[in-house]
């Protein structure tokens, strides 16, 4: 289901154009982090790849990826990349089909040869371990107890910066060490005496600039001043344009299409279409593709979405060939409950998501009982959608939930006027469990409560490249108004409260009416690194009760920049003192229309004025 991405002219201009800029001109620094490579073997080869032991192939693992089947190798290695790359991000998904004794599988940073290079590794007994690799030596850097199933699929990560080397497993902290073993290499991926698929391996630049960090004065810059009151940044008039998402199902798929002037008695087709979503969902098998052609939809009933896909053949409910979709729940019930009611389950949500291996890309979704509300789901894909004006959040999974990827979101303009206001998020992973969660590319704003909550969620989350603004204002004059008003609200719940290490990185919260990233209450140690906070009502930083680790961070103009409590870490603007004038202080570029590909478009909104290497790049 995934585009085959441009991995050879990736590579070419990795390996050939950057040498060549550096012999005409100089050192280069790049302006923002952008990928060096990438490869989802969609294409069917390994071309690009050099291997060195074992037998690597590809083949269908859910989607094509490649994989090592020879369970006695020793060492089965498969390296790309250029040996000249210094600072940069691997990551890769990876499913051990058999982990034998003594046995591993890993992802390789800097490979300086075929014996010398950094390890994340997966390891029988549920370890994982970040390793230096020098010939026969292998040094153990940091390790976690983390649960490592065979037949389950894994998202390492390893990050090289001068000398520091970071490892994250699913989202998890392993550990972040000093070492100067290994200056430069290539990627790679290994086995030893274990069989594994590789997917989805993605290198990015660090973006990091001298390492010398440069010296701020203590001049008061204008530019950082904190507001005379606690008034909102004014959010954009207009819905930020939907850019159209890819819209061709894969050969050979079956595809219902919907269309306002259908009937629910035609067979589907273009030229006869069905009416109704539900529809569609009712006729559709694994590996359906349900195009639902422009204009407004406006049913009186929840949407339900209760029959699965598979790994290999997931349901995909999409809008046809980038026309712009509205499905509007306004007829509902509970729009809006009426102050202190309560929706039963099955009426939440314009979808009501309780199936696995589902697909739902470039959907407006309006005037709901909530958005989307899952449950129970698991493996669901929630692309380029918008999430606006609901009368609960505006996307919300909760209870026994795995491996779901919201992607390039919009939410905005949520409220709960039978809560006050005390319940409407923009986005909500809460109240459950469930690995392998992941968020990126979101945006949330103008929503009554939080822009982000994982309220009582109790596995880790990932949030990354993704904007809270704006949240917890009184829009609507809601009597008795209880809106908490934070960007990123990372878990909490009754005491005992859950401790939860989520991580939240290369973000921004910028006038939200509380706190920009808090723990609320959650003991846990979450990892917050290359994120930036600004001119937040409360705190841009409150980790005051929690043992989270915080890297990289910039506060500017908060009330406070951070209340750090018992959390610890290093090379936060707080951390390396003085004033910090900012790049920009217009968010009109990041807050307007999306990139071509749905992301957050590039500026040097809330950028450091002098390049230093804290917080995030947007």
């Amino acid at each position: 289901m995934r585009p085959s991405r441009q991995r050879r002219l990736a590579l070419l201009l990795a390996a050939v154009l950057v040498p060549v800029a550096t012999l005409l001109v100089g050192p280069v620094t790049t302006a923002s982090a952008a990928t060096m490579f990438s490869d989802d073997f969609a294409d069917g080869d390994t071309a690009g790849w050099s291997k060195s032991g074992g037998t690597w192939g590809v083949v269908t693992d859910g989607s094509p990826a490649v994989r090592q089947s020879n369970v006695g190798s020793e060492n089965a290695r498969l390296f790309t990349g250029s040996t000249g790359w210094t600072d940069y991000l691997v990551q890769a998904r990876v499913k051990p089909l058999s982990l034998g004794p003594g046995g591993q599988v890993g992802l390789l940073a800097r490979a300086a040869g075929a014996t010398r290079y950094y390890r994340l590794a997966l390891l029988p007994g549920n370890q994982v371990q970040l390793q230096a690799v020098n010939g026969g030596a292998v040094t153990v850097l940091a390790g976690i107890s983390h649960p490592v199933a065979t037949g389950t699929w894994h998202t390492l990560a390893v990050e090289v910066t001068g000398g520091t080397v970071r490892g994250r497993v699913d989202g998890v902290f392993v550990g972040e060490v000093t070492s100067s073993l290994i200056g430069a290499g290539r990627i790679g991926l290994q086995t030893a005496y274990s069989s594994a698929s590789f997917d989805d391996v993605l290198v990015r630049n660090a973006d990091i600039p001298p390492t010398t960090p440069p010296v701020h004065t203590d001049t008061p810059s204008p530019s950082v001043t904190p507001p005379a009151t606690t008034s909102p940044v004014t959010p954009p008039a207009t819905t930020p344009p939907l850019t159209p998402p890819p819209t061709v199902p894969p050969p050979g798929t079956v595809v219902l299409v919907v269309a306002t002037d259908g009937d629910d008695a035609n067979p589907g087709t273009l030229a006869r279409p069905l009416r109704t979503i539900q529809r569609a969902h009712d006729l559709a098998e694994p590996g359906t593709t349900i195009a639902v052609r422009g204009g407004t939809y406006a049913p009186t009933s929840t949407i339900k979405i209760l029959k699965d896909g598979t790994p290999d053949h997931p349901i995909t409910l999409m809008n046809h060939q980038g026309e712009k979709v509205v499905i509007d729940g306004e007829n509902m019930p509970y729009t809006p409950g009426a102050v202190g009611s309560s929706i039963p389950r099955a009426d939440r949500g314009v979808l009501h998501v309780e199936a696995d291996w589902w697909r739902f890309v470039g959907l407006e979704i309006v005037h709901g009982p909530y958005g989307i509300f899952g449950v129970d789901t698991n493996y669901g894909r929630y692309e380029r959608l918008v999430t606006r004006d609901n009368y609960e959040s505006g996307l919300h999974l909760q209870g026994a939930s795995s491996g779901n990827r919201i992607i390039n979101l919009d939410s905005y303009g949520n409220r709960d006027p039978r809560k006050n206001g005390e319940s409407a998020d923009g986005l909500a992973i809460k109240e459950g469990s469930g690995l392998d969660n992941r968020v990126s590319g979101a945006r949330l704003w103008r929503n009554s409560d939080d822009g982000f909550d994982a309220w009582l969620f109790q596995s880790p989350i990932l949030i990354e490249d993704s904007v809270a603004y704006d949240n917890g204002y009184n829009y609507w004059n809601l009597p008795g108004y209880a809106g908490d008003g934070n960007g990123f609200k990372h878990g909490g719940g009754n005491d005992p409260r859950p401790a939860v290490d989520h991580v939240t990185r290369n973000s921004m919260a910028w006038g939200n009416s509380a706190g920009g990233f808090i723990d609320n209450g959650n003991p846990g140690t979450l990892l917050f690194d290359r994120n930036t906070a600004w001119r937040n009502g409360r705190a841009g930083f409150d980790v005051s009760r929690s043992t989270s680790q915080l890297h990289r961070n910039l506060a500017v103009g908060n009330t406070p920049d951070v209340s750090p409590g018992s959390s610890t870490g290093a090379d936060n603007s707080w951390n390396l003192g003085g004033d910090w004038p900012l790049a920009s202080t217009d968010p009109a570029t990041i807050t307007g229309p999306r990139a071509a590909d749905g992301s957050i478009p590039t500026s040097t909104f809330l950028r450091p004025a002098d390049a230093a290497d804290v917080g995030a790049r947007l």
